[in-house]
């Protein structure tokens, strides 16, 4: 199924949850923080987050400075 992640395409398997994509991206698991269709989803709940098609995943980093 195809799902967008931060506005690129990608495909993936059903039953594929977020953290399996967020690995497979290389994402790092922390200094950032999700949202799959504009409802943010706490780290603790990444491994079991199902994705659908369609699903529109931010990835949003968190940067230092001033």
């Amino acid at each position: 199924m195809r799902i967008l992640i931060n506005n690129t395409v990608t495909e993936v398997s059903d039953g594929t949850t977020l953290g399996m994509v967020l690995r497979r991206m290389q994402f790092p698991e922390s200094g950032i923080a999700v949202a799959i269709d504009n409802k943010v989803v706490p780290r603790t709940l990444w491994d079991t987050t199902l994705l659908s098609a369609d699903s529109r995943i931010t990835v949003i980093r968190a940067v230092c400075g001033g």
